[in-house]
């Protein structure tokens, strides 16, 4: 994990959608429509689905948008939707993935790239900044469900490769091929983790002053709001100091 402040980055864009939990639901039910109809519409068969339902879960997603999702994608009815990844530059340089799903790819990518330009950045080709992080599954557990040295000993024990845990909660990574095999083995031991994803971890940090850290939370809450966004991830550090204020 890169610093205490990731953490709290990410914390703090959660704020902020939990205002849009509609938007949210819907993103989560967008999910499972695609993992069910790209393999069986059973999770125990289907690791993506199952992933995908414990997201949604984790997030308080009603139980029947869950089943009318999967019911859906049963049906072979619905948009046929498009995985896409767009990367680019927000302010001071910060490196920034975007996945969406998308019916409409010209449409996605014109909106993706106004947001980015209206926010001091801009968009690039795909890869010219995906070299600067690494596929990396995350399962993250709150801070009371297990002291760190237990959670450290099991989650290596289950296959993880690296655990950082601190008041905030725990925070486990692994390969992407073994998030399900290591979240199945956890939640064995400590139940449902607040939340299991497939993420974008970067190897470099770029920390940002408080003007450039505002426009750039702009700019993710922004992308975040797009009916098509899926995730967004970012290379940027914000100082607890900073963090603060913007928080205020």
């Amino acid at each position: 994990m890169a610093g205490h402040s990731k953490f709290k980055n990410i914390m703090h864009r959660k704020g902020a959608q939990d205002k849009k939990r509609a938007k949210v639901f819907a993103k989560h039910a967008r999910e499972i429509f695609v993992a069910a109809k790209s393999g069986m519409p059973d999770p125990e068969k289907n690791p993506r689905l199952r992933t995908a339902i414990l997201a949604a879960r984790a997030v308080n997603t009603p139980k029947d948008n869950i089943e009318r999702a999967i019911k859906k994608a049963e049906g072979g009815g619905g948009e046929n939707y498009e995985e896409v990844r767009y990367e680019g530059y927000g302010p001071s340089g910060v490196a920034v993935i975007v996945e969406a799903l998308t019916d409409n790819r010209n449409r996605t990518a014109s909106e993706v790239r106004s947001t980015f330009t209206k926010h001091g950045g801009n968009l690039g080709e795909t890869g010219s900044v995906g070299f600067m992080f690494e596929r990396t599954g995350i399962i993250e557990y709150p801070a009371d469900a297990t002291d760190s040295d237990t959670m450290f000993e099991e989650a290596l024990e289950a296959g993880a490769s690296d655990v950082a845990s601190d008041e905030n909660g725990h925070e486990i990574s692994c390969a992407p091929d073994d998030l399900a095999d290591v979240r199945d083995a956890l939640m064995a031991k400590f139940g449902d983790p607040s939340e299991a994803r497939l993420d974008w971890k970067p190897n470099t940090t770029t920390e940002l002053d408080e003007q450039a850290a505002g426009t750039m939370l702009k700019l993710i809450d922004v992308l975040e709001d797009n009916d098509d966004v899926q995730s967004v991830s970012s290379n940027f550090e914000i100082s607890d100091e900073i963090l603060a204020k913007l928080s205020a």
